[in-house]
């Protein structure tokens, strides 16, 4: 087996802008997603909701036609504090457990629910995550 060159790379992905989540409802859906991030949206049409949290777009796009299963293979994990309080806040409001708050090494700490609509939104404590401007 041959070495790998260890140097870091600068990658041509430049991170995390937007994630969408996708509801049948717009106006329902950014009621509930301004008591979970405790934000209003800073751009409200029929077609899109946008909310900047935290410097990243949380979109919101109604459905164009229903769905009757929603996928969790792949989940965009939202940085929190308290990831227990997080947690239990969205369940507060009326989310439903994916997975409880749990270790993944370290202090690395991880929860997701699925919102009234079944899309799934992670939660994350990570004390070590640095944003890389550069």
């Amino acid at each position: 087996m041959g070495q790998t060159d260890s140097t870091p790379k600068k990658s041509p992905m430049h991170g995390l802008r937007t994630v969408v989540y996708k509801v049948p409802d717009l106006n329902e859906a950014i009621a509930w997603y301004s008591k979970a991030f405790g934000t209003e949206p800073y751009f409200n049409q029929p077609y899109y909701a946008g909310f900047n949290i935290g410097g990243y777009e949380l979109g919101l796009l109604p459905l164009e036609k229903p769905v009757t299963d929603t996928s969790d293979n792949v989940i965009a994990y939202w940085g929190v504090q308290d990831i227990q309080k997080e947690f239990q806040h969205l369940i507060n409001i009326g989310a439903t457990s994916h997975e409880e708050p749990t270790n993944v090494g370290g202090e690395l700490m991880v929860a997701s629910v699925y919102d009234p609509w079944g899309n799934v939104i992670g939660i994350i404590y990570n004390p070590h995550f640095e944003l890389d401007t550069k």
